[in-house]
């Protein structure tokens, strides 16, 4: 075995480095889009699923009231 590189590893090695510093910008802005597509649709289903329960609390606030209430005008009685 010799010490010296072997020079078709030796070119692949560095086309890959090449290709990766060609392509990496290219990467970085899909990762950023993606990321935020990923954001918005994330924040999308907890507003919906904030406002679904939101408006479950908002009735049986409602029906509470409602019941103290009609209890108040019991006791008027």
């Amino acid at each position: 075995m010799s010490d010296t590189p072997d020079p078709s590893t030796s070119k692949s090695q560095d086309l890959k480095a090449r290709f990766k510093q060609m392509t990496q910008p290219l990467v970085d802005t899909l990762d950023s889009r993606l990321s935020a597509q990923v954001d918005k649709r994330v924040d999308q289903r907890v507003d919906d699923t904030l406002k679904d329960r939101l408006l479950v609390i908002e009735r049986a606030v409602g029906d509470l009231d409602r019941a103290v209430k009609d209890l108040q005008d019991r006791l008027k009685d």
